[in-house]
């Protein structure tokens, strides 16, 4: 927060620039929106961690998911605030973190700082949520002195950032659209469908959290095929 006062302070922020759009742009965010504010991998740990507390659980849902939201807004404001007359075309990509620290020379600093400290907290949170999930699936010893799960968690994607330090924004794509949305997104909403809908009775019935019935299960189901399919499609294309 202290670095978007920094930038407004200093008059390097132009407003109007926040008006511009390119809604054409808009499906190519959607995995990585989706890969930036999924949450659903730390749940169980964190039900854990606050004792099956309803409302502890839900508040540090609702907290820990807005909070990065209103930064990760704040932090797009900046730079598409504070950089104009970006050169587009295939030929031509233009590197918006490296045009903001050229524009002030105290803002390279802060920009480093925050760039480690997004990568920092993401990894956190896929450790402790990836850690938990191996425990559990391969009947592993959990715990801080237990460091297996915490192992498998991290020798395999450092030893793959050490073949191909390029593999990180390869990855980002592929898992926000086919990793994400199809385990966070399809998935729950199909489990949800058959749940509410299946007419069995062997499984509880389950309070419904999610309002909207058929509706909203029908949004999320479709909104996710969608963007699988588009860039399933792109891919494909690219390709021949």
């Amino acid at each position: 927060m202290g670095f978007s006062y920094l930038v407004v302070a200093s008059g390097d922020l132009h407003w109007d620039a926040l008006l511009k759009a390119n809604f054409e742009a808009v499906p190519l965010s959607i995995p990585i929106i989706a890969l930036s504010f999924v949450y659903q991998n730390v749940v169980p740990i964190l039900c854990t961690n606050l004792e099956g507390n309803l409302s502890k659980v839900r508040t540090a849902i609702v907290l820990g998911t807005g909070i990065p939201l209103v930064l990760f807004l704040v932090w797009n404001a900046v730079i598409l605030g504070s950089i104009t007359g970006f050169e587009t075309g295939f030929d031509k990509i233009a590197d918006p973190l490296q045009q903001l620290r050229s524009t002030n020379g105290v803002v390279g600093p802060i920009v480093e700082v925050f760039s480690l400290l997004a990568i920092a907290t993401s990894y956190i949170g896929f450790v402790l949520g990836l850690s938990d999930f191996l425990a559990d699936l391969l009947k592993l010893p959990s715990g801080q002195s237990r460091p297996l799960p915490y192992l498998l968690t991290l020798i395999p994607p450092l030893v793959l950032s050490l073949l191909d330090p390029e593999i990180f924004f390869k990855a980002l794509d592929f898992a926000g659209t086919y990793g994400v949305l199809v385990l966070f997104g399809v998935f729950p909403a199909a489990m949800s469908w058959s749940d509410r809908y299946s007419g069995s009775t062997q499984s509880p019935k389950l309070p419904l959290l999610v309002p909207g019935g058929r509706l909203t299960l029908s949004l999320v189901i479709g909104g996710s095929g969608w963007v699988i399919l588009s860039e399933l499609i792109k891919n494909f294309g690219h390709s021949y």
